[in-house]
């Protein structure tokens, strides 16, 4: 996802009642989220569909690397030699 640009990316929300459909050609164009305010403050993030599903599989890679860090810490990893020999193992069969 791109860096948001404060004088093209944040708009009121009679703003972008008024001009929705530009306002998702730019999301879609730029591939900026786009921040909706109202009376002042941040109400809501558009973005692009693509966008998202990508900013989701990071978050769930991070979500994954945080639990396993977290698992190693605790003792419960295994070491490279172990794990590889059970990948070998299972591609054996």
């Amino acid at each position: 996802m791109q860096r948001i640009k404060i004088s093209q990316d944040i708009r009121s929300m009679s703003e972008f009642r008024s001009g929705i459909a530009s306002f998702m050609k730019q999301v879609h164009d730029t591939k900026r989220p786009l921040i909706i305010t109202q009376h002042g403050k941040g109400a809501a993030v558009l973005l692009d569909v693509n966008e998202y599903e990508l900013m989701q599989e990071k978050i769930e890679l991070l979500q994954d690397l945080q639990l396993s860090m977290s698992q190693i810490n605790n003792g419960e990893g295994i070491s490279h030699q172990n794990a590889k020999d059970m990948v070998l193992k299972k591609l054996a069969k």
